[in-house]
């Protein structure tokens, strides 16, 4: 019984996902929303993040890894405080595919008054 560490970074743009061991020194597998969609427009949406997700699942098996805590995080700091629509599905796709998940993290960085918000004195107009 084997536990790695999954490290999800979810954007709008893109579904990074990266597993390490416990350490996080040694990288195991790695995949991206862009590496199983045609269109890059999709490589960020639900989709791309469940096939993401699921050939994770395959490479962890096949690395006899049956226990994982997810990490995941948005693009953090003085841009959206939220993370991308892709964390929540891929999470639920390691489920379904028989990867016990142990622990859930939210490890986004949160700003402590650092940069200037873009936008301008008004905000952004739409």
């Amino acid at each position: 019984m084997r536990k790695a560490i999954i490290n999800i970074f979810s954007s709008y743009n893109n579904v990074l996902m990266t597993a390490t061991d416990l350490t996080g020194a040694e990288t195991i597998a790695t995949c991206s929303g862009g590496q199983v969609v045609k269109s890059s427009k999709d490589s960020g949406g639900q989709f791309a993040a469940t096939r993401a997700a699921e050939r994770m699942a395959d490479q962890l098996k096949e690395r006899e890894f049956t226990q994982v805590i997810v990490k995941y995080r948005g693009p953090g700091g003085n841009k959206s405080n939220s993370t991308g629509p892709g964390a929540q599905a891929a999470i639920r796709a390691l489920t379904r595919a028989g990867v016990t998940v142990t622990r859930i993290e939210d490890v986004t960085p949160i700003a402590h008054d650092g940069t200037k918000k873009k936008g301008g004195r008004r905000g952004r107009r739409v």
